[in-house]
């Protein structure tokens, strides 16, 4: 047995003016400084004022959001008392947003035991509202959230089907102000959601296609978006596609990437969707070395327009598309270029393996590595050199 959630989804231009017909009394906006001081928590406000509603901010977000800021975040939503919860952001700021929801339906939950098993009994008190600012997350369309734990260093994948979204607005418009960097960051990030939603242990039916799509969408866009932020085509389709693969994998799950990419944020801070793309290549190689039959490269290159016969040629077309893609966006492609000191890299790495071998994305790999290929993973990730183990 398995499910399909979605929230209500309200797409294109000028979607914002669809809150002015939310019902409610107040409504509790999440956010980072970075977002409110480019006045979108201010066209959010509005727009929910217009709709009768009394408006509170909490713009203390920070990236990679930390246990303590969900905490700090239900508090001032128990003084508020709200009955619409507004997350505004990226990634950082909605997974923050539904953590801070739980936590105020749920005061007596410790955040780290937010899990699929339990029932929350969620809407309670408030529903919610996903508003993304970035286009890559697709948080606003699962019901997965990350925190780290700061003392340990460790990211945390936590979720309850409970927790998806209400409605998503996809407004391009929110989309237009960011900046290249932060445009190929996110964009990767949803074709790592797409690529590994697809070939992942648990894809299904259902998912499938919403993974194709996106990945294709992303192949297509991204660059458009990346050389000109005022391409409003470019922007839309990157945004529709973040939601679409967002679908995908949280309807399915992500791999090996994501396991090994929040290792790597959570030790060395490597932001989100630039540590998970930087090792989809290399995860590609290390699955298509696996056992024979478990991957599905060919539907994924064959859908793509990538030419190939085999399973193997096609997993190596499909690892060279996506660094053709990083180098069109100047993206690392290697942990050292990311600015990462070999010495602090050896340093951290028992660390990274350890972290990574225990992330709930690691175990649907159709290839999961023990502790010593997961070694000469980062290694290699290092290095940037080629699977060939």
């Amino acid at each position: 047995m398995w499910f399909f959630n979605s929230p209500e989804i309200v797409f294109g231009e000028e979607s914002l003016s669809y809150v002015e017909r939310l019902e409610g009394k107040r409504a509790f906006i999440v956010t980072d400084a970075v977002v409110s001081k480019l006045g979108h928590a201010a066209r959010v406000q509005a727009a929910l004022q217009a709709a009768g509603l009394e408006v509170a901010v909490f713009d203390g977000v920070e990236p990679d959001p930390s246990i303590e800021t969900a905490r700090a975040g239900a508090a001032r939503m128990a003084e508020f008392q709200p009955d619409w919860i507004v997350g505004l952001g990226g990634g950082s700021a909605l997974d923050a947003a539904k953590a801070m929801w739980v936590l105020y339906e749920r005061p007596d939950m410790d955040p780290e035991g937010i899990n699929p098993m339990e029932r929350l009994n969620l809407r309670s008190k408030a529903r919610f509202l996903a508003i993304p600012t970035t286009s890559g997350t697709g948080s606003e369309a699962t019901w997965a959230m990350v925190l780290t734990n700061v003392g340990e260093r460790r990211k945390l994948g936590l979720g309850n089907r409970e927790a998806m979204p209400d409605m998503a607005i996809l407004d391009p418009s929110f989309a237009m102000s960011m900046p290249p960097r932060v445009t190929a960051d996110t964009g990767m990030d949803a074709l790592t959601h797409a690529i590994e939603g697809f070939t992942c242990q648990w894809h299904n039916d259902f998912s499938d296609g919403l993974c194709l799509k996106a990945a294709q969408l992303v192949f297509e866009f991204l660059p458009r978006a990346y050389q000109n932020g005022a391409d409003v085509e470019a922007r839309s389709k990157m945004h529709n596609a973040a939601t679409i693969a967002g679908l995908g994998f949280g309807n399915a799950m992500a791999s090996l990437a994501h396991g090994m990419g929040h290792s790597l944020g959570g030790v060395l801070h490597v932001p989100h969707g630039r540590g998970v793309s930087l090792f989809l290549p290399y995860t590609i190689e290390f699955c298509a070395r696996g056992e024979p039959g478990c991957t599905r490269y060919g539907d994924m290159a064959h859908f793509l327009n990538l030419p190939c016969t085999t399973e193997p040629e096609a997993a190596a077309k499909l690892a060279a598309a996506v660094r053709q893609l990083q180098l069109a966006l100047d993206q690392p492609r290697t942990i050292a270029a990311c600015g990462i000191a070999r010495a602090d890299f050896e340093r951290e790495l028992d660390l990274l393996v350890s972290n990574a071998g225990n992330d709930n994305q690691t175990v649907t790999c159709t290839r999961i590595p023990d502790d010593n290929e997961m070694r000469r993973l980062f290694e290699y990730a290092y290095e940037g050199k080629s699977i060939d183990f």
